[in-house]
């Protein structure tokens, strides 16, 4: 049995911002992990996934599908990220975010540009209880962050000057996720029953991006989350979770699922895109974060997404004789930018992949 949530405190103990309707709240606490089923999310070792070994592969390959259809949520381990990378990235987060407010504002995101830092993002037009800083790909290195060439359909990435060694530590990352990415696209690829590389072309120009989580301890937890419940919008998340401190859950059969922290795993979950190109057999869930009174938590997603060019569609291969597209084509930079619009203020019902739906 997990820990009780304390009762619900005056909504005045936090900014009203902050406070969630009643009937969205959580009551599941941060370190409950296992369903009322007896249900836990999967881990998968990616070492199967290379091996040599046709019957081991195939293997793993069947866990990758069987944990999308049924999950659309994973853990994996054996993934190939240097422990010291891992640590380093935690240690530079911790650093920037307890730098003063006007410092980190200093390269605040905007409308206009999404990367940089931010404190006030909503999800369902209500404010996370976290600070972020997000980065994405820089396609000409040679050139300054804000040349044209650099500034893509999200903006350009900005950097601040302390603490140092930042800017170089989140560059090394961002390549050793492209390739932890690029990995486990191969395998829920093969899952489908297609050529692992099939969705390669769509990422030669992709428009992933890396965000840095901080949420901070909450004096009354029950009448908030850190995200509110939401379907991530691209392909694929790769999430580094705090190695100590839960509160990323899932929801499955109804019931909110925590993810259990491991210092040796990152978590995999499924993404509106991969939705419509699996044609509706891989469901991207229904996720959200909880936080807790006593101890701060980070995390580190990488948002593994398709070219802005790339029209999703279902991939004709999945389709049986006779069998219709579920979802009529979607391009991902107008839909990307339609979601992103909802982090800055309420512009009305929120667009989900349901509206392409045939």
């Amino acid at each position: 049995m997990g820990v009780q949530l304390p009762p619900s405190a005056e909504p005045a103990a936090i900014d009203s911002c902050f406070i969630i309707p009643e009937e969205h709240r959580p009551k599941t606490a941060h370190n409950e992990y296992i369903s009322s089923r007896g249900e836990e999310v999967p881990v998968i070792d990616l070492e199967h996934l290379r091996s040599e070994d046709d019957g081991r592969r195939r293997r793993a390959i069947a866990a990758i599908g069987d944990a999308c259809e049924h999950w659309g949520f994973f853990q994996v381990t054996n993934h190939g990220v240097p422990p010291a990378l891992i640590d380093e990235v935690k240690a530079q987060a911790r650093r920037f975010f307890e730098l003063p407010l006007e410092e980190k504002r200093r390269v605040r995101r905007t409308f206009e540009n999404v990367y940089g830092y931010y404190e006030s993002e909503l999800t369902k037009n209500v404010r996370d209880w976290k600070e972020l800083f997000d980065y994405g790909p820089k396609p000409r290195p040679d050139l300054r962050d804000d040349a044209p060439e650099n500034v893509t359909l999200d903006g350009h990435n900005q950097w601040p000057e302390a603490p140092p060694g930042f800017r170089a530590t989140m560059e090394n990352w961002f390549s050793a996720m492209e390739r932890l990415g690029r990995d486990v696209l191969h395998g829920i690829s093969a899952s489908l029953g297609l050529p692992p590389t099939e969705f390669d072309p769509h990422y030669a120009n992709h428009s992933s991006f890396v965000r840095l989580n901080y949420y901070r301890p909450c004096p009354n937890p029950a009448l908030t989350l850190g995200v509110n419940r939401h379907y991530d919008a691209g392909a694929l998340t790769i999430v580094g979770q705090d190695g100590e401190v839960g509160g990323l859950q899932v929801q499955k059969g109804g019931e909110w699922v925590g993810i259990e922290p491991r210092r040796d795993a990152f978590v995999i979950n499924i993404g509106d895109m991969m939705q419509v190109w699996s044609n509706g057999k891989y469901k991207s869930p229904l996720h959200r974060v909880v936080v807790n009174e006593s101890r701060a938590r980070f995390s580190v997603p990488f948002f593994y997404n398709p070219a802005y060019s790339t029209d999703v569609a279902p991939v004709p291969q999945l389709l049986s004789a006779g069998q219709q597209p579920a979802y009529r084509p979607i391009n991902w930079g107008d839909f990307r930018s339609k979601r992103a619009k909802g982090d800055y203020a309420d512009f009305g019902e929120e667009v989900q992949i349901a509206h392409y739906a045939l």
